[in-house]
């Protein structure tokens, strides 16, 4: 995942320089299924995570990026939010405990497709029963590969993601098309699914 972390270290350095902290739409519209204990699994800078934060939750947010995790430790810090930022290697990490929401937005196309499909596996299981996940991800049609490893990527079917979500219930699934430099486009599948109650 080295070139896929370099591309945002990049970026998110020059998000910090600028202040440019908002939440992307992705995030906006994961905000309001965010209860209890949440699992930001790539959570880049943190905005996310520090607005579930600043609402209550009790935050575990993870990411490759030195940048975001430094920058979002230091925002905690200073506010005194309960939330714990880790820098990881997602590919292979190994979440513990049990989370009432978990979300991982924007991250798991930057693995190979066997831990892709592995993590979000795990992710799954670390839900509580009646608690909600949060997946968004790259799918088949992106034409934009600049911040891909070449050896190491995972562009998702377009229906793949809401069926590894059968037997939940899905509360919302969308597909975004967004353009990208030179006439390329990224193609995104989001699902939000609440899991079944024991």
């Amino acid at each position: 995942m080295s070139r896929s972390i370099d591309f945002f270290e990049t970026q998110f350095r020059r998000q910090v320089d600028s202040g440019d902290l908002a939440l992307n739409p992705f995030e906006a519209a994961a905000l309001p299924y965010l209860r209890g204990r949440v699992l930001d699994f790539g959570c880049g800078l943190g905005n996310l995570a520090l607005a579930a934060a600043r609402n209550g939750c009790p935050v575990v947010a993870l990411d490759g990026s030195p940048t975001a995790i430094r920058q979002l430790a230091g925002t905690s810090a200073r506010e005194g939010l309960a939330l714990e930022a880790i820098e990881a290697d997602l590919g292979s990490y190994c979440v513990a405990g049990e989370f009432d929401t978990a979300v991982s937005i924007g991250l798991l196309m930057f693995l190979d497709c066997g831990a892709a499909r592995h993590q979000l596996a795990r992710l799954q299981d670390c839900v509580r029963p009646g608690g909600t996940a949060v997946v968004n991800v790259l799918i088949e049609g992106t034409t934009y590969l600049d911040m891909f490893d070449p050896a190491a990527h995972c562009l998702f079917g377009r229906d793949e993601l809401g069926q590894r979500f059968a037997g939940w219930e899905i509360l919302g699934e969308s597909f975004d098309e967004f353009p990208a430099p030179g006439g390329t486009v990224k193609s995104f599948a989001t699902v939000i699914a609440r899991k079944p109650e024991a």
